[in-house]
């Protein structure tokens, strides 16, 4: 997963995510229907079909089809993406479920994950040096981009060893320079993501303890959409599962066709293909509707939340809140977890189950 913020970038970010969504309920009431569309991205291995189905026409093709326009935006800065989202900028955006249950969703922006489009495979990881058992870190500072996915792992990797996050000293480092600090000898601890995990492994004395592989499904990747937004404008959730399902089918191929999809997809990420296959093999991506959608209406899911929510109040980020389930959120089948009258997340699988069912 993809993601860089500071501690106090993050807390200030979510008091602004607050101020925008209050404003943009005030100001602009209930959605209308509209012609035109913007979907924000930034670069990861799992969201580099949209910019991909752009340039292939694949997107045109469904917003056509719907009588729409769609826009897809590049965001160099992935938080800022979100952020943006949040103000209204934006649509839709690509992020993960922490993210977009701590920024737009605890910020009162009604949000729904249309599309589970993948989850960290491998993507994420808890470096050591000097050992090859998680329990060694016990002690340790740990250098890692706080209060961002990376710091979710990390407290998921200590419970598996009986440890908790008091146990362990964490140091703010920017995803830009985790790297170099991993260099140094002093810094014997470190979670990171690709491609910088894949970089700092391959340093001396280092050795992977923990990884996303190892809590499957927890950190998922998501698109996400305004509400109120996709309520006036189904068709919109419809031409975005349609251009979904038809590019990672497409990038999913093993023949030449599939081959050259994911060359484009490297370029547009700039990475090299081999770089991007790589990261592609530690991404479980939900190529299969179906799939998705059991993924979506699983109890799996509700539990993977829960835990995601708890960990997110503990640190601070539902900021002004006495509680964690001060930000609602409602699953396939009724099910809600935290306040059902304040509802901000929803996991809605209806386009997903268009697409499963050949509807689109």
């Amino acid at each position: 997963m993809v993601g860089s913020i500071s501690r106090a970038s993050k807390i200030a970010l979510i008091a602004g995510a607050f101020l925008a969504a209050s404003c943009s309920q005030q100001q602009n009431g209930p959605a209308e229907q509209r012609h035109e569309f913007n979907i924000g991205w930034s670069i990861y291995a799992g969201w580099m079909p949209w910019p991909y189905a752009q340039q292939a026409g694949i997107v045109k093709k469904w917003a056509d089809k719907y009588g729409i326009k769609i826009n897809i935006v590049q965001v160099n800065d992935y938080i800022e993406s979100v952020n943006q989202y949040t103000a209204g900028k934006f649509d839709g955006v690509t992020a993960a479920n922490m993210d977009a249950l701590t920024i737009p969703a605890a910020g009162g922006k009604d949000t729904s994950a249309i599309i589970v489009g993948d989850y960290s495979n491998g993507n994420d990881g808890v470096l050591l040096k000097g050992a090859d058992k998680i329990s060694a870190i016990k002690g340790r500072q740990v250098y890692l981009v706080e209060l961002s996915v990376s710091h979710y792992l990390l407290a998921r990797a200590l419970a598996s060893s009986g440890l908790a996050l008091k146990d362990v000293k964490t140091v703010n480092t920017s995803d830009a320079d985790i790297v170099g600090a991993f260099a140094s000898p002093d810094v014997t601890a470190a979670v990171a993501w690709n491609p910088q995990l894949s970089v700092m492994r391959g340093q001396a004395g280092a050795k992977q303890v923990f990884s996303s592989a190892d809590i499957p499904g927890e950190i998922l990747d998501l698109l996400v959409v305004d509400t109120a937004t996709l309520k006036a404008n189904p068709n919109l959730g419809k031409a975005l599962a349609g251009i979904w399902y038809e590019t990672v089918a497409l990038m999913k191929r093993q023949d030449a066709k599939g081959k050259e999809a994911r060359a484009a997809m490297a370029k547009l990420a700039g990475a090299k293909p081999e770089m991007f296959e790589n990261q592609l093999s530690t991404t479980y991506l939900y190529s299969d509707p179906k799939a998705a959608v059991a993924a979506t209406s699983s109890p799996a899911l509700v539990t993977t939340m829960t835990r995601v929510r708890d960990f997110s109040f503990s640190k601070g980020l539902f900021k002004g809140a006495s509680s964690a389930d001060a930000v609602g959120m409602a699953f396939p089948g009724g099910k809600t977890l935290g306040d059902p009258g304040r509802v901000t997340l929803r996991f809605d699988d209806s386009y997903m189950k268009l697409a499963a069912d050949g509807k689109l």
